[in-house]
């Protein structure tokens, strides 16, 4: 069972909001659109549903051609960031009536039903209607309806986004597994780099409509073929500075060098683009041969257990996600240092041309 996109892309009213795009999805398998608002992940989905019709390109589905094949007509199950519920059906019947247009027997409705509800906590209220839960509680009828419809394609657009936040990190365990017991091809988008990860699987990064990078979500966190991906997985975006390699040395301003070694020492000399994460900038060094840059705090966020530091830096914008809470005066200057072997190296047109030694280490 796959699904396959081949050259496909959508053009409306002259804006494209689609380029060209080639991707294979395979039975089984968790994938994750990963992008900004409006860099094109519902659009994607919706080709891949069959409610669009690519301007260029053919969709093919277990090989054949489904390009033209109505929605109806095809194994898909879609559920939205705005959920979708029958308001004069009660619960049971909601998660139940996909089931029932498949003309399943009693017994397997009764069966699935009962076995959705239970995963997704609503069991004690099968005989309410929807109006009568949460949002959250209306968001995982959804899911449940979803669910029992034994769909080979299961298209989640930013599911969880309206639920609080322990049923959010609850449901990201569970329903990789919930589905993959299916056999179905997973797809989900969402705009969290952490909620990719969470999930694992495959990512596909996307970017004002292009995807740029599609592989084992472990792989394109690490190695990021490219500058944008590097930033769309990344919370916040990686940070950027402009160096140059002489001999064997990389120049990163502000009188700071580090050795170009490991997959930096054979860069041919010239003027390239740093990249590093937030979480990897420190405000006290652990390692003897950090870097150290001179920065004005320019904002402070407090995140409970965590400090999010915006720093100017020869008026570039970083960020920086500082472990421990920390009451820093705004304005002041601000020294913050930085383990070379967590530098990833661009080209100038922004294509990876030295990852970070820690992440081929990992």
């Amino acid at each position: 069972m796959t699904l396959e996109l081949r050259n496909v892309s959508k053009v409306v009213n002259g804006l494209t909001h689609i380029q060209p795009t080639d991707l294979t999805l395979q039975k089984g398998t968790m994938n994750v659109l990963l992008g900004p608002t409006l860099s094109g992940k519902t659009t994607l989905m919706r080709l891949m549903a069959g409610l669009d019709k690519p301007t260029e390109g053919r969709v093919f589905w277990q090989g054949q051609d489904v390009t033209d094949q109505r929605v109806q007509d095809r194994q898909v199950a879609m559920v939205y960031q705005q959920f979708i519920n029958y308001p004069n059906m009660s619960v049971y019947d909601n998660i139940a009536s996909p089931m029932r247009l498949l003309r399943k027997t009693r017994a397997e409705i009764d069966t699935a039903v009962r076995k959705a509800a239970d995963l997704m906590q609503l069991s004690p209220y099968l005989d309410r209607k929807p109006l009568e839960l949460s949002g959250g509680q209306q968001q995982r009828c959804a899911l449940a309806r979803a669910l029992v419809k034994d769909a080979g394609l299961v298209l989640l657009d930013e599911p969880l986004a309206n639920l609080d936040y322990k049923l959010r990190e609850e449901l990201r365990i569970e329903i990789p597994k919930i589905f993959e017991e299916a056999g179905s091809i997973f797809v989900y988008a969402t705009t969290e780099p952490e909620e990719a990860l969470l999930l694992g699987g495959s990512t596909a990064t996307l970017w004002e409509g292009r995807v740029t990078q599609f592989g084992q979500t472990a792989t394109v966190y690490r190695q990021p073929v490219d500058a944008i991906t590097a930033r769309v997985f990344s919370d916040p975006p990686m940070n950027f500075l402009q160096v140059s390699k002489t001999g064997s040395k990389i120049m990163f301003g502000d009188g700071q060098s580090s050795a170009a070694t490991g997959p930096m020492e054979g860069l041919a000399d010239g003027r390239y683009l740093a990249g590093f994460r937030p979480n990897h900038v420190e405000i006290i060094s652990h390692n003897a041969g950090a870097m150290v840059f001179d920065t004005q705090l320019v904002v402070t966020e407090l995140t409970g257990s965590e400090t999010f530091v915006h720093l100017d830096h020869h008026a570039e914008r970083w960020v920086g996600l500082i472990h421990g809470v920390h009451d820093l005066a705004l304005g002041a200057p601000l020294k913050v240092y930085l383990d070379p072997r967590h530098v990833y190296i661009f080209g100038e047109d922004g294509g990876l041309v030295a990852p970070a030694s820690y992440a081929i280490a990992a």
